[in-house]
């Protein structure tokens, strides 16, 4: 016990009257638990009543009530003793003299652990879409990433905090309720604890929308007689079926919640009695085979819908939850949702990771365990790439409210994505360097675009290259939160180092305009400058002076006038002997091409300094360049390197006949002419003339003259000029 602090480990009492109900209740719960462990449970009461004495709650109850509380919510789960002694004791350190150490030194350093672990948790508040709630949300992934247990007693905490809500003030209980539903039920569902995501999104739903949630409940409970009726008939079809198959089985009708139903209404623009007007129900079988075979029983009785069956048993989700889904044509014409599973997989699918609690004695963690932990890791992955928490926010909500697709690795692996995601994010789930230099896949042995969508039970093979980089149109592909982070923080460490590299190039050119350069300057005096500045490296410094947030000339000047003084010569008098910056098309971020001329290689250019957004390039002939003749000291000297690379946006306006097959003709031309796409716009259209803009990819003004060439040749087209 540390010196100096309170005795506050107290005796257990000795006699069974001086126990309360609500500890005798949790002991009940606990029964599965040997008895020297249940003895631990009642020691941890025994020090929490202590350390909570005169502590009461909004209801009047003793405080110790709620963590004892809390212990009953995982006690049901079965959870481990340690879970359970640390949910008793779970507010300890945070409001009473126990500390840290004591409570080590009691209980063990693992208790000790995640006491203080949910201790930090409970300093956190959400309050939706605010940088604070972002960087909360941040802290809980990094205490969940330590130990799953940490997060099990604070989802326990937070439903008896739902269970008792109504001793709360009008606005925290709608707080409380909107964070709910919005971040612990989601993380419930994600670590696969379906029992306790189901009660906390009715009790939020009930908090936030009390006369919604009223009248639903009392619309369900209110179903006519014939619809129960026909329960019990399809029910008992099933049954027999079943029975004189000789399955051992477990048939359970399913009821929706309110708030199920309420979403449904919600999102698919149905009626309540559209919503109802659906039977469910639950199958339980021994073993795996049993389930495929209730499976054709099932489809015997009644007829399947077509396209409406899943197999989550070959191709579990990602929470691990495993069933056969399926729907049939009941006999009072309304689809009957029938799941199909083992014991086992039920109870993964009510209980999660809390299913079967494997962290004592060296176990290794469960599947559904080892799938959180690697959720979780791909999380405090993407949180280390990302510089903004609203962003890691952002990304996190992709995953916690996936429609999810299942997709094979060449080895026959499984990786689960969400809706929607293409080629691109399968690379980056894959591995992040294979994400970055991707430049191709094969699904089902076919070459496909990066930006090619999947959909479940495709086979995927990511063709890489050394040399392939990461581009900002990638941004627009992807739809996982890792895809995203992952590419933001490769073009944005390219972006640093290209425009360090450009800085460094306009600022020796300005320097040499007065006579000196960079590596001349003495060291102290460039020290001087950056610290002067608060710059902590010359690489920001350079930087910025790329993206425009430094003038090169302002900063040549302040750093070479002592060697002006030192010739004898005013700087304005100083020689202009500077080269013109060339574009090689390797610059990311720090050189853009203005959308009002869009100006290409062989074309005659100036570049304009703009803060924010560097050295932005327009033809010397287009209309704006005299706008910044007012503004000489922005103008960069600029033009284009001798072995220029890339592809250059581009507009032609293409005149043609207005018939059937003309704009495929002249974009077929252009294809041939190796030019690609990126828009076409009809800009007027008559019965016999279409005037279209057809924005393109060329490499130079010689490739752009061999795509007009090849479009004026054509014999529906009557003119071709570029923009």
């Amino acid at each position: 016990m540390t010196a100096g602090a309170p005795v506050l480990i107290q005796p257990v009492p000795s006699s069974e009257a001086d126990v309360p109900d609500y500890m005798r209740q949790l002991e009940r719960s606990a029964a599965y638990l040997p008895e020297d462990q249940r003895g631990q449970l009642r020691r941890a009461w025994a020090v929490g009543a202590a350390a909570h004495a005169g502590q009461t709650r909004r209801s009047g109850e003793p405080y110790i009530t709620h963590p004892v509380a809390v212990a009953q919510v995982l006690a049901e789960q079965k959870v481990d003793v340690e879970t359970l002694v640390a949910a008793i004791l779970h507010d300890t350190i945070e409001d009473t003299p126990l500390t840290r150490e004591q409570l080590a030194q009691e209980f063990g350093e693992t208790v000790a652990d995640l006491v203080e672990g949910v201790t930090k948790l409970d300093k956190l508040h959400f309050s939706s879409r605010q940088e604070a709630a972002a960087e909360s949300f941040r802290k809980m992934m990094l205490a969940m990433a330590r130990d799953l247990r940490v997060i099990l007693i604070k989802l326990g905490d937070r439903l008896h905090n739902m269970r008792t809500l109504g001793a709360q003030p009008g606005p925290t209980r709608e707080r409380i309720a909107r964070e709910t539903l919005e971040v612990y039920a989601p993380i419930a569902q994600r670590l696969g604890m379906n029992l306790i995501k189901a009660e906390l999104q009715d009790r939020g739903f009930h908090a936030l929308h009390p006369l919604r949630h009223l009248i639903l409940e009392k619309h369900i409970r209110g179903q006519p007689m014939l619809r129960r009726e026909a329960m019990a008939k399809i029910e008992a079809q099933l049954a027999q079926r079943l029975t004189n198959e000789g399955l051992q089985y477990r048939l359970v009708s399913r009821i929706k919640s309110p708030w199920s139903i309420y979403n449904k209404m919600r999102s698919e623009g149905k009626t309540f009695a559209q919503v109802m007007d659906v039977f469910g129900f639950r199958i339980v079988l021994h073993s795996v085979s049993d389930c495929y075979r209730a499976l054709g029983v099932a489809h015997s009785v009644f007829k399947p819908l077509d396209g409406r069956f899943r197999d989550f048993i070959a191709i579990p989700k990602a929470n691990g939850y495993q069933s056969l889904h399926t729907v049939l044509f009941g006999p009072y014409g309304s689809p009957i949702e029938v799941q199909i599973r083992t014991e086992e997989m039920d109870l993964i699918a009510e209980r999660g990771i809390a299913a079967h609690w494997a962290y004592k004695h060296g176990m290794a963690p469960s599947g559904a365990q080892a799938r959180a932990h690697s959720w979780i890791a791909n999380l405090l992955e993407s949180q280390r790439a990302t510089g903004s928490s609203l962003e890691f926010l952002e990304n996190v909500k992709v995953d916690l409210f996936p429609d999810e697709v299942y997709l094979f690795t060449p080895k026959g692996d499984i990786l689960s994505l969400p809706r929607n995601s293409t080629a691109l994010d399968f690379a980056y789930a894959v591995h992040t360097d294979v994400g970055n230099t991707a430049v191709a896949a094969r699904v089902d042995k076919k070459l496909v675009p990066l930006r090619t969508k999947l959909v479940s039970g495709q086979s995927v093979e990511v063709v890489t290259a050394k040399s392939s980089l990461p581009k900002p149109q990638w941004l627009e592909v992807v739809v996982t939160g890792k895809a995203r982070t992952a590419i933001r923080a490769q073009l944005k460490q390219l972006e640093h180092e290209d425009a360090v590299s450009l800085g460094h190039r306009m600022i020796d050119r300005a320097l040499e305009d007065l006579g000196t350069s960079l590596d001349r300057l003495p060291q102290a005096r460039l020290d001087g400058y950056l610290a002067e500045l608060r710059y902590p490296r010359l690489e920001e410094l350079l930087a910025d002076i790329a993206l425009g947030n430094r003038m090169p000339s302002q900063v040549a000047m302040a750093l070479a006038q002592k060697d002006s003084a030192e010739d004898g010569a005013e700087p304005g008098q100083l020689q202009r002997r500077g080269e013109r910056i060339l574009i090689s098309g390797h610059e990311r971020g720090v050189i853009s091409f203005a959308n009002c001329c869009m100006p290409i290689p062989g074309d005659e250019i100036m570049g304009y300094h703009t803060a924010g957004k560097g050295i932005v390039v327009h033809r010397l002939d287009c209309p704006n360049v005299a706008e910044y003749r007012k503004s000489p000291d922005r103008w960069v000297a600029i033009g284009w390197d001798r072995e220029v690379t890339g592809d250059y946006a581009v507009a032609l306006i293409i005149e043609t006949e207005n018939k059937p097959g003309s704009l495929a003709e002249v974009a077929a031309a252009i294809a041939k002419a190796d030019s690609n796409i990126e828009g076409v716009e009809y800009l007027e259209r008559d019965a016999n003339i279409a005037v279209i803009r057809f924005a393109i990819e060329v490499r130079n003004r010689e490739h752009l003259a061999d795509v007009i060439r090849r479009t004026r040749r054509l014999a529906v087209v009557h003119g071709v000029q570029r923009l």
